[in-house]
C-alpha cells in the first residue's frame, strides 16, 4: 500500500511539471522602440504606360445577325424536306404524384401548436405526411410533443386548419399520419 502511494505521487509529480518548479515564471517584458524600424520602399521603377489598342482582329465578322439572316451548316443539302423528331406520348406529370410507400402509419388525434410541427413518437428531422378530412400536408418534424397519449402530432395552427375542414373553434382533429 504504502509503494502504492509512492509511485502515485511520483507519477503526479512528473505529470505536472509546473506545479513542481520546473520552470519558474516571468514578467513579460516590452518590446524596445528600437526593434521597429521604418521600412521605405521606393519606387524607383519607370512605369508603363497603359494603351488601349481595343479589340484584336477574332472580333469581327463579316456580316451583322439580323432577323431573317440564314445559317447554313457544313455538309451537304438535304433532298427534300428534313425529318422532324418524333413525339412520344409523355404522361402528364401533374396528373398524379409517385411517392415510395410509408414507412409505417400513425392514427389519433392532432391539435395546434405556434411553433411549428412535433410529434412524441417520432425523431427530429422525420418526413411527414399529414392527413385529415380538409386534405393532406407535408412536413418535417422539428421537435418533441405532444405529451397526452392519444395525440400524435401538434402541428403549426395555418396548417392545423389547413387539414381539419372545421371551424376556428375546433381545436383537436382526427389524422393520419404516414412517416418516411
Amino acid at each position: 500500500m504504502v509503494v502504492g502511494s509512492v509511485l502515485t505521487t511520483a507519477l503526479a509529480l512528473a505529470a505536472l511539471p509546473g506545479l513542481v518548479g520546473s520552470h519558474a515564471q516571468h514578467a513579460v517584458e516590452p518590446l524596445p522602440a528600437s526593434a521597429f524600424q521604418p521600412l521605405p520602399i521606393t519606387a524607383t521603377s519607370p512605369r508603363s504606360e497603359a494603351t488601349d489598342r481595343g479589340p484584336d482582329d477574332d472580333h469581327a465578322s463579316d456580316n451583322a445577325v439580323v432577323e431573317g439572316a440564314t445559317f447554313i451548316e457544313p455538309g451537304a443539302v438535304p433532298d427534300g424536306p428534313v425529318p422532324r423528331r418524333a413525339r412520344l406520348n409523355q404522361p402528364d406529370a401533374r396528373a398524379a404524384t409517385i411517392r415510395r410507400p410509408p414507412r409505417f402509419t400513425l392514427r389519433g388525434e392532432a391539435t395546434f401548436y405556434d411553433h411549428g410541427t412535433t410529434a412524441m413518437r417520432l425523431p427530429r428531422g422525420t418526413v411527414v405526411v399529414i392527413c385529415g378530412d380538409g386534405g393532406c400536408i407535408e412536413r418535417v418534424v422539428n421537435d418533441y410533443g405532444p405529451q397526452k397519449e392519444s395525440r400524435v402530432v401538434d402541428l403549426y395552427r395555418p396548417d392545423f386548419f389547413a387539414i381539419c375542414g372545421c371551424g376556428w373553434w375546433e381545436g383537436v382533429v382526427d389524422v393520419v399520419v404516414y412517416v418516411y
